[in-house]
């Protein structure tokens, strides 16, 4: 009958029945958790096999067996339960507040610091009541001491101080993340790296490191936001007396073959006043910027002389009468079967046009209005497949010509690009016309080439042309 008056005996009994039901329910939640792969399943796997088991243990020393909570054994499976307690705080905070957080909610944005620092203030806290409340510690005095060098160290490192949570709260704002491009007062580039003290920007020609804190107290411009609108603006020069319309739509269609220009934009140029325009182009990215001017500013060089348009003032004079002659004789005459008077006819109406490498010479869906006789250089022909790919066709070599379809009035089936630095000699439809017709093997020889090209660019749209 006393048995049933002792506490002892409930808490025997409520331990032994209690603790494999807990156990099962927790081992339940554990397969559930790792069946729907929950960030919370390793939480779980910890409060059964160390937890519960632990505090199980406790419960009988204590409350059964009745060893005094003074006792060394019970204080240090006390100190080893607090410490579970805390890691299992520690990684179930993580777990359930900062992994698989969106991307733009304060969450994700929160400085790591920040983080840390939180984990250290509930450590402390934890530490606190172990040795408080577990070994009997008296911690007031040591709260006092740190208290009072806290304040005198503060006081000492206002200004560092200062300036450390200037650059932590413009971190957790997060104007900029990993390789976003920057443009500083002291520097412009790639962000690589982003830590509690300073900005790692890769700028090309070495790392700028930036502290945070001069980039709290100075503007700067993020040139990856918002996303896909960046652009560069380019400034070219040309005569006054060229045409600004002429000018303008040179400029633009130039641009609008650029390889890095974004999809779906479209260019724009405008004069400035005084011959000067400004041709805005749109890219995917501000790593493109560079390669995007350069390009531009080269490509412009060969098409304004093509365009007899004078880029900072200058006139070609490339296509002079030997030049001509020399094209006519090595290359055209050949090809055509020429006599010399039959060249000499086109002296007149032949020029020499220069290509720089990747331009684009014809463009498919085009009629062109003249035969192009290469001279010097290769060109590529490349078709577009059903699936928006790009195929080459064949490569045209010096001797060879382009344009076919000027003399039956067709469209392009393929564009032709330019391999390297291209010269070719340009004869208009009209003036060819009449040469060619009174040869009918030369007709036939051409069709024949026109349609095994025109077959090679069925075959690719098809995807039937490997290579």
């Amino acid at each position: 009958m006393n048995l049933f008056h002792s506490s002892w005996f409930y808490w025997a009994v409520g331990v032994a029945l209690g603790f494999p039901v807990g156990v099962i329910l927790l081992t339940e939640l554990h397969h559930a958790l790792l069946r729907r792969n929950s960030r919370l399943a390793r939480q779980v796997g910890l409060l059964r096999n160390f937890l519960w088991p632990l505090g199980a243990l406790l419960l009988l020393l204590v409350n059964a067996v009745q060893i005094p909570a003074g006792d060394g054994l019970v204080q240090i499976l006390s100190t080893l339960f607090g410490f579970l307690v805390l890691v299992l705080l520690l990684s179930g905070l993580n777990a359930t507040v900062f992994e698989g957080a969106p991307e733009d909610s304060w969450r994700k944005r929160l400085p790591t610091i920040f983080i840390d620092v939180a984990r250290f203030a509930l450590i402390g806290v934890g530490l606190t009541l172990i040795l408080s409340y577990i070994w009997g510690v008296r911690v007031g005095g040591l709260f006092t001491a740190l208290g009072v060098t806290s304040v005198v160290i503060g006081l000492m490192l206002q200004n560092s101080v200062g300036q450390i949570v200037s650059g932590l709260f413009m971190l957790f704002e997060q104007p900029f993340r990993i390789n976003d491009w920057l443009d500083t007062s002291t520097a412009r580039g790639r962000i690589v790296e982003v830590n509690w003290r300073a900005v790692h920007i890769d700028t090309g020609s070495g790392t700028r490191i930036t502290p945070n804190s001069v980039l709290a107290s100075t503007p700067f411009t993020n040139l990856s936001r918002p996303p896909d609108k960046h652009k560069v603006s380019v400034k070219t020069t040309f005569s006054t007396a060229d045409p600004p319309d002429r000018v303008c739509a040179m400029l633009t269609r130039v641009a609008g073959g650029l390889p890095q220009l974004k999809a779906g934009s479209q260019p724009r140029s405008a004069p400035a006043g005084a011959g000067e325009y400004s041709t805005s182009i749109g890219l995917n990215s501000p790593a493109d910027e560079g390669a995007a001017r350069a390009t531009f500013l080269r490509w412009i060089w060969y098409a304004a002389r093509r365009e007899d348009l004078h880029l900072d003032d200058a006139d070609d004079d490339y296509s002079t009468r030997e030049r001509i002659e020399f094209a006519l004789r090595m290359v055209v005459a050949p090809v055509l079967r020429l006599s010399v008077p039959d060249q000499q006819l086109l002296q007149s109406s032949a020029r020499v046009v220069r290509y720089g490498a990747d331009e684009t010479v014809e463009y498919a869906g085009e009629v062109p209005s003249a035969m192009t006789f290469l001279v010097s250089g290769r060109v590529r022909l490349a078709a577009t497949t059903e699936d928006g790919g790009v195929i080459d066709i064949s490569t045209i070599e010096e001797g060879e010509f382009l344009g076919l379809t000027a003399l039956t009035r067709q469209p392009n089936l393929a564009t032709a690009y330019a391999i390297d630095e291209v010269t070719a000699l340009e004869i208009e439809r009209e003036h060819l016309e009449a040469l060619v017709m009174r040869e009918p093997l030369l007709l036939q020889n051409f069709g024949h080439i026109l349609e095994e090209r025109q077959s090679k660019v069925r075959q690719a749209e098809r995807g039937e042309l490997v290579g």
